[in-house]
């Protein structure tokens, strides 16, 4: 039983890199529903091999380059590193839902595979912002910090996608989104965890478990600090990830399935981009100077 159940979870790990990532993984494993829903208690690791990646090249071009290359290299790899696959989804969800149309017609434009208008702008506008988020982490200064943001960002943008999966139905009978049919709250549960084990080892990696968060918790804030103490910031600084990727998903997430009856595999994505763009922005909030 627990070989069956370790085998299931790395073909899980394996799935969600190979479909997430454009990261090599050479190993075959089935792409069904059981997999599928494994494979969502990893999508916070995912996140974290396209953050540390983002994060560790931000840190070293922000010795060499000045702020506005080094931006612009980071969006690019930051997209390249997904082949562009929540963009995709961001860009049709665009077309879809702002075209105004008949429920059956929004999901047909949505399904065509031309990008309209719509998509090309809802595209440029989020490039933009995340190239000027990002030219604003390494302007702050704090080269380390901005690294160890870059890197938690996408593991908790993967983990919503989680919560969206089991929270709604799907609006369409045929589709990618079919293959995670099985996955429920207990699948986004498990992979909440993954995503705190996650973070807590880029904080460490970056050594600042004192990484400030968006109401100023700091773990360094003294062990006197009312009768949380230290132990308690760290939990704290932990735990605004996952409730800000709730702060920020959850109203785009209803709203969405109010509109198409449900999500498809481009809302998804959509709600990807979404929320690393709003986490991005709250680290920037978090670390700007007073």
């Amino acid at each position: 039983m627990a070989v069956a159940a370790l085998k299931s979870a790395l073909q899980g790990l394996v799935m969600a890199v190979q479909f997430l990532t454009r990261f090599p993984v050479p190993v075959a494993v089935p792409f069904d529903q059981r997999t599928a829903a494994w494979s969502t208690l990893f999508f916070p690791v995912s996140g974290a091999l396209i953050g540390l990646t983002a994060g560790g090249t931000a840190w070293l071009l922000a010795e060499w380059l000045p702020v506005l290359p080094a931006a612009v290299i980071i969006t690019g790899l930051w997209t390249m590193l997904t082949g562009g696959l929540h963009m995709d989804g961001w860009m049709d969800t665009a077309d879809g839902v702002l075209s105004h149309r008949s429920r059956e017609r929004m999901l047909e434009i949505m399904k065509d595979s031309r990008v309209g208008a719509m998509g090309v702008i809802a595209a440029v506008l989020l490039l933009l912002f995340k190239f000027a988020a990002i030219a604003a982490l390494l302007e702050i200064g704090r080269s380390l910090a901005a690294a160890a943001v870059l890197a938690c960002v996408p593991v908790w943008s993967r983990w919503w996608m989680t919560v969206s999966i089991a929270g709604w139905p799907h609006a369409r009978t045929e589709g990618l989104g079919q293959l995670y049919q099985k996955v429920g709250f207990k699948h986004a549960s498990a992979s909440a965890v993954t995503g705190l084990v996650v973070t807590a080892a880029i904080m460490m990696l970056a050594g600042r478990a004192d990484l400030p968060g968006i109401y100023g918790w700091n773990a360094e804030i003294s062990s006197g600090a009312g009768n949380v103490g230290a132990a308690g910031s760290i939990w704290l600084s932990l735990l605004q990830w996952p409730l800000l990727a709730v702060l920020f998903g959850l109203p785009l997430a209803w709203w969405l399935a109010r509109k198409l009856g449900g999500q498809t595999g481009d809302t998804y994505g959509a709600q990807n981009e979404w929320v690393e763009a709003g986490l991005l922005l709250a680290a920037v909030i978090a670390l700007s100077p007073a």
